[in-house]
């Protein structure tokens, strides 16, 4: 291996050489076109280093095909840069295109084009993008893969095409909106998930074109009321009506307890293990979304419900602390399950569910606005709800009647438009 370009001689290629004639012709084209003398010498120091391989293997002409340029190459020392490495083998593509202009070897055949990914191929590769690098959660990153199959069925049909034969057009179309349009809010569930996709297309490689600045974006205003919450008296009485004699009524009310107390998201709830659970330190590992983990302190009621489900009523050898009540008693595959305990403990205790209906994140709301309430600051809720921009926490400014009028200009101003 050679130490470096500038210490390697060229190579004594002979009158004989066949490819001699060429490469003089070569370099004398790029003096043509005013490459700097440096740059030339660059060139020909690996032409000669392939010219000399060339020689030292009796190659003719006419024995010149695709595996033996390889081998001719892959022959050529290696220098101890990459960058030069990469350089050098660039400028050796270039004299064996000139080669083939001149009319000294045949025309190389034009490698095949790679098979189309997979749907299912596509749809995993998404998944692992939008975990690594967007963060989200395992229930998003299904909804986008969805939406991926239905737009790729809908472009390609059965099987999978090229994807930069996709246009504007055919997002327009998919969306079923006007490029101008001004759309409503359920524009978005299908505008949000396209853009993202079409941003995973070209981050990684499988677009020459940037297609998310042809979807266009729509306006979604906020929702003007407050978000769905129960006074801290109607969660209490919520949660209560769920703690039957069982082990079925103990794993419910632990689990609707742990997102009361801890403000935890659904799929968090499900998702906590028992080795998470420190009850020397009192406090649990959670399991947050897009694969962030925190510490939280293991309030002391908490902690006994869930020993009073661990010892009457789990059943199974699962890791995880919440499991399936029948055989063969598995960890949950959906949040889902907390719709559902939701929905019978309102059923239960003959309360109206809020406007907007029952949903997870029932008891996360309300603990945030509970808080607030008592004195809370904002800081305060955003540490507990683990949200990673302060942002999304003053969304719950709202709430704060009272910290609200003290900043309040009195209206009517007295004095004005009298």
């Amino acid at each position: 291996m050679s130490s470096s370009i500038e210490h390697e001689q060229p190579s004594e290629t002979g009158g004989a050489s066949w490819l001699e004639p060429h490469s003089d012709a070569y370099l004398a084209e790029l003096g043509r076109q005013n490459y700097a003398a440096r740059t030339i010498a660059r060139h020909k120091r690996a032409v000669a280093a392939f010219v000399t391989q060339a020689d030292l293997r009796g190659v003719a002409a006419k024995d010149i095909d695709a595996a033996v340029l390889a081998e001719l190459r892959g022959a050529v020392p290696e220098l101890r840069s990459a960058s030069e490495q990469r350089c050098r083998q660039g400028c050796i593509a270039r004299f064996i295109g000139h080669l083939v202009d001149a009319g000294a070897i045949d025309p190389l055949p034009l490698p095949s084009p790679p098979a189309p990914e997979s749907v299912e191929d596509l749809s995993a590769a998404y998944g692992d993008w939008l975990r690594h690098q967007q963060g989200l959660g395992k229930s998003t990153i299904r909804q986008r893969q969805a939406f991926l199959r239905r737009f790729m069925t809908f472009r390609f049909g059965a099987a999978t095409g090229d994807l930069n034969s996709i246009t504007p057009d055919d997002a327009l179309t998919f969306l079923d909106l006007p490029s101008t349009t001004t759309c409503g809010p359920a524009a978005g569930y299908r505008v949000t998930p396209l853009r993202s996709f079409f941003r995973f297309l070209f981050a990684t490689g499988r677009t020459r074109r940037n297609l998310v600045f042809c979807v266009p974006q729509v306006a979604t205003p906020r929702s003007r009321g407050l978000s769905r919450h129960l006074p801290a008296g109607d969660v209490r009485q919520l949660i209560a009506s769920i703690h039957d004699d069982d082990g079925l009524g103990r794993r419910n009310y632990a689990m609707l307890l742990m997102m009361a107390r801890l403000g935890l998201r659904a799929e968090e709830v499900i998702g906590v293990r028992l080795d998470d659970i420190n009850w020397a330190a009192a406090d649990i590992l959670i399991r947050g979304k897009g694969r962030q983990y925190d510490h939280m302190p293991l309030p002391a009621d908490v902690g006994e419900a869930i020993v009073a489900y661990i010892r009457d009523g789990r059943v199974g050898d699962s890791r995880h602390l919440f499991v399936t009540w029948r055989p063969p008693h598995r960890p949950f595959t959906s949040s889902l399950v907390i719709n559902r305990v939701l929905h019978e403990a309102f059923a239960r205790t003959g309360m109206k569910p809020p406007e907007g209906g029952i949903r997870s994140h029932l008891l996360r709301h309300s603990l945030a606005v509970d808080m607030l309430g008592r004195g809370a600051s904002l800081d305060e809720v955003s540490d507990v709800l683990r949200h990673r921009s302060r942002q999304t926490t003053t969304n719950y400014a709202r709430y704060d009647i009272e910290a609200l009028r003290s900043v309040a200009r009195p209206w009517p101003v007295p004095g004005e438009g009298q």
